[in-house]
């Protein structure tokens, strides 16, 4: 990353040179491998990991964020007598690499180390604390040989296997697609709209798991609870009943049975139709004799396979002509192929209840379907069972009423049909009522609430031998195959005799080429019939190899473990015990659901094959939020927007630093504000670290990423806060330069400070408390900045040049290089010798720790209010008697005005606090 500063060579050493000094302590570290470390240290192991990055060929400002926050966790832990390692690795498969080595006709090999590189050499430039003698990069096959060789046991022991899958495949990049890839049908990279297809696909049965991923949940209190509570969604445990429905066919004969999954078997008795997949047997079955149906399945294979999706688009169905008899009642009910029913979700059938469900309620309505209400809220069955109680012990008064006994017949009957009709209208033209409630129009089932229903209908079920009752997750199990060439190759072999046979340990790894040329979209390995070509490893014949490639998320979920076990020849060896868990794991909440959910599958896969005896791989996780900032457009002749870098922008604002305008630094002519989005290539609003550090070096940058926001937090980009952050440095760097220029002084001594000293010792050992805390307890980088702002404003004001004096003023000053060492590390390696201590690597410098004496406090300051208003405050002595902090408070000269022409009916003192004056 080539750097420059604004500041003018100079050798004035109160100059600050940005360029200087980040090239000098980075120099040291690398000379001394300052950030190596091993499993021999005597200290507390702390391992602390931030994702990490693929290799797209430059950082952006949200890898500075996520990187920063880690290296300023990761020096505080080692200044606080920890031995600290921070790995940095390379996820380095993926499909942008192989587009973009079509778009430049080049190797993805080649584009991708020739990215890592540059990379590595900006985050070097950055100032981490990275240990590079681990560092890797997933597409080496040293390191995929080991997820082959997990694989491979995998399969062995039934927990990989291969099935045919309906997948979201995009036409264009010829792969299959996540549901978190297809937005309103179309891939996200190309637009292209998204086809459902049935391909042979391999999976891991991550479903085992299940409980045990939703478990362990409760298990990690140091992870942030939206990250828990969307996986706990994404797992979705759920307890129902699994109901056998009798099917058959349009001339009356009987076929295989339908079996559907529901978690309100209370609701069995609205049931008024039921859905199947596209996909689904019977579905396929039907259209082999009805050429629509065949023709609706076929437009329904368009889209996505989301669930997402699917809850959000119009709700479309046909009628199979298929019947499925009711368990309870007999009654014949029309089965649909439905558009929102998924074969890959259940059984692939639902049991539709429109009365109460919305999607099928809307389904009913399309199609003018029956909707049957069968549960009721507590209200309506409390207004029913009152209505009866006076049927059955009418009051004198109704009697009189009413007159006889047919009236008060009528009287119930007529308000018994208005509440139960004024619901019904409800549910009929309002939506379904889909709370738990009360059955109604049940039969023998009336009036039981949901517990009651569901252990009736389990028992008649199990009795008949047509149901039972089953624990269901939404979780599926985790498709890992990818038809692309840029991935780990599968490591499977197809015989014609013996099936899929996994290549055995001994043969692997299996080996991707890297010399390839591209033809369009088409994978190099699979058009390329002599790496296909091979033997048998069961029966010797000719075979040929499995061309899918594994989805990155594989190389991705054990990543953090290898980074333990640099060069072990198996996975992860002995060294992975002393480091794992990992201590701190850092990345965006973007990530919650399938990389975390996948990350912490793997280590349990781990685990189980006595790699690692942990059950979780992670005790803590931070989730930083986005780095936003401004965008500008102009709209095109055609309405759409040429989306305008900030960099290329003229900004005016007001006093309040809010953007009032806006103009084309080219041409001076005004462009459009376009708020405030995440950076992105689309949006044309990234900034460049490469260009920020350059311009005000990397402690700068650093520091303000730290300074914006609460790493939790969307950090919006501001150039006057950067700007700020330099000028911060300046004037710490200037204050330290010039206090050394000034004569020695003695060590302070407490017992010969006087107050105004005092005070500023004070502060420092305040701030000492604050800053370790807001550092290691409450990860609240931005505060603990704001507090060495205020003692840089408090040491630059204090100008006691008297010797204990100028002995509190290097307190002062070298302990704040060494609080700010772990956010702006090479300006505080540069400070602290100047400071007059030997060159030194300022991590293995103890953290500052408070001295209690000094917190102690001679003086306090109390607010004087005057019936209940704010009129001024007072220095008083700790101690300090009531009866004097009273003559005070009303001697306060400002006090003393508001009291003019009043008497003073009540002094309270609060002692420490305040002094209440009521007047009247």
């Amino acid at each position: 990353m080539e750097a420059s500063s604004t500041e003018s060579p100079t050798t004035d050493p109160r100059t600050y040179d940005p360029r200087g000094v980040e090239a000098a302590a980075q120099r040291y570290w690398d000379a001394t491998r300052a950030f190596e470390v091993d499993e021999s240290s005597a200290k507390p192991k702390y391992y602390c990991l931030s994702m990490l990055p693929y290799p797209s060929g430059a950082l952006h400002m949200g890898h500075v964020r996520n990187y920063t926050i880690g290296d300023v966790i990761s020096r505080y832990k080692r200044m606080t007598g920890h031995n600290v390692l921070q790995p940095m690795g390379w996820d380095a498969f993926g499909l942008p690499a192989e587009n973009a080595a079509i778009k430049n006709n080049t190797a993805p090999a080649k584009w991708t180390y020739a990215n890592i590189e540059h990379m590595k050499a900006q985050l070097k430039q950055l100032g981490y604390a990275i240990d590079w003698s681990r560092e890797f990069a997933t597409c080496r096959p040293e390191y995929y040989v080991h997820e082959q060789r997990m694989f491979v046991r995998l399969m062995q022991q039934g927990l990989a296997y291969r099935r045919n899958s309906v997948v979201n495949w995009d036409p264009v990049d010829q792969t299959v697609l996540a549901n978190e890839q297809v937005i309103d049908g179309r891939g996200w990279r190309t637009g292209a709209i998204v086809e459902k297809r049935e391909i042979p696909q391999w999976f891991l049965k991550i479903t085992d798991y299940a409980q045990e991923l939703l478990d362990g949940l409760d298990t990690l209190p140091g992870w942030p609870e939206a990250v828990k509570t969307m996986q706990r969604n994404w797992i979705g445990r759920s307890e129902g009943l699994e109901i056998r429905f009798d099917v058959v066919d349009a001339d009356g004969s009987a076929l295989e049975p339908l079996t559907v999954f529901t978690t309100r078997p209370d609701t069995l008795m609205g049931v008024t139709f039921v859905s199947v997949a596209a996909e689904h047997p019977l579905a396929l079955h039907a259209a082999k004799s009805d050429a629509l149906l065949a023709e609706f399945i076929a437009e329904l294979r368009q889209g996505g396979v989301s669930e997402a999706e699917l809850e959000t688009q119009t709700k479309r169905g046909r009628d199979t002509g298929l019947r499925a008899v009711h368990p309870v009642t007999g009654e014949q009910l029309p089965v649909f192929v439905a558009n929102f029913v998924l074969m890959n979700y259940g059984t692939g059938a639902v049991m539709a209840v429109p009365g109460h469900d919305e999607r099928d309620w809307e389904f009913a309505r399309t199609y003018q379907l029956p909707i049957r209400m069968v549960v009721v809220p507590t209200d309506v069955r409390d207004a029913i069972a009152e209505v009866q109680h006076d049927l059955n012990a009418p009051s004198d008064a109704m009697s009189t009423a009413l007159g006889d006994q047919a009236s008060i017949d009528a009287y119930d009957t007529r308000m018994a049909v208005d509440v139960f009709t004024d619901f019904e209208r409800r549910i009929q033209e309002e939506g379904a009522y889909t709370e738990r409630g009360w059955l109604v129009n049940s039969g023998e089932f009336d009036g039981m609430e949901f517990e009651q229903a569901f252990e009736a209908l389990a028992s008649r079920f199990e009795a008949e031998g047509r149901g039972q009752r089953r624990v269901n997750y939404r979780l599926r199990d985790w498709g890992v195959s990818r038809q692309r060439y840029w991935g780990c190759p599968i490591p499977v072999i197809y015989c014609e005799g013996c099936g899929a046979v996994p290549v055995p340990e001994d043969q692997l790894p299996v080996l991707l080429p890297e010399d390839v040329a591209f033809s369009g979209v088409n994978s190099p390995i699979k058009s390329d019939p002599e790496w296909r070509k091979t033997f048998c490893p069961s029966c010797g014949a000719a075979a040929e190899r499995e061309t899918d490639t594994f989805d990155t998320f594989m190389e991705s979920s054990w990543y953090y473990a290898r980074y333990t076990s640099p060069g072990a020849p198996t996975q992860v060896d002995e060294r992975a015990r002393y480091w794992l868990p990992v201590d701190q794991y850092i990345g965006g909440i973007e990530h919650a659901i399938l990389h975390l959910l996948y990350f912490r599958f793997y280590h349990k896969l781990l685990r189980d094959q006595g790699f690692v005896s942990s059950d979780e791989p992670a005790t803590n996780l931070l989730t930083q939020g986005m780095v936003i900032a401004e965008t500008f457009y102009r709209e095109k002749d055609n309405g759409a927007k040429d989306w305008i870098n900030p960099a290329d922008v003229e900004i005016q604002r007001d006093e309040r630093g809010r953007i009032t305008g806006a103009t084309l630094k080219s041409d001076g002519e005004p462009v459009v504000i376009g708020g405030i989005e995440k950076m992105s290539k689309s949006k044309n609003n990234g900034v460049d670290p490469q260009i920020m550090v350059g311009r005000f070096g990397a402690d700068t940058v650093r520091l303000f990423s730290m300074f914006a926001a609460p790493p939790e937090q969307s950090l919006e980009w501001n150039e006057a806060g950067v700007e700020g952050m330099a000028r911060f440095l300046r004037r710490f760097w200037r204050e330290v330069n010039t206090h050394v220029l000034q004569p020695d002084h003695p060590e302070v001594d407490a017992s010969l400070l006087t107050p105004s000293q005092k005070t500023l010792r004070r502060q420092l050992h305040e701030t000492i408390q604050k800053v370790g805390d807001d550092y290691g307890r409450r990860h609240s980088f931005n505060t603990a900045i704001a507090a060495l702002m205020e003692m840089l404003n408090a040491v630059s004001k204090f100008d006691d040049m008297s010797d204990q004096g100028r002995a509190v003023r290097h307190e002062v000053l070298q302990t704040m290089v060494l609080l700010l060492n772990p956010v702006t590390p090479h300006v505080c390696h540069a400070l602290w010798q100047a400071l007059g201590n030997p060159e030194t690597l300022l991590e293995d410098v103890p953290f500052p720790q408070a001295d209690a004496a000094a917190l102690v406090r001679d003086a306090v300051t109390l607010a004087v209010q005057v019936n209940g208003k704010l009129r001024g405050t007072i220095e008083v002595p700790v101690n300090v008697a009531k009866e004097e902090a009273e003559r005070l408070a009303l001697a306060e000269p400002g006090v003393a005005k508001f009291l003019e022409g009043q008497s003073v009916r009540k002094v309270i003192v609060v002692p420490g606090k305040i002094v209440n004056i009521v007047a009247g």
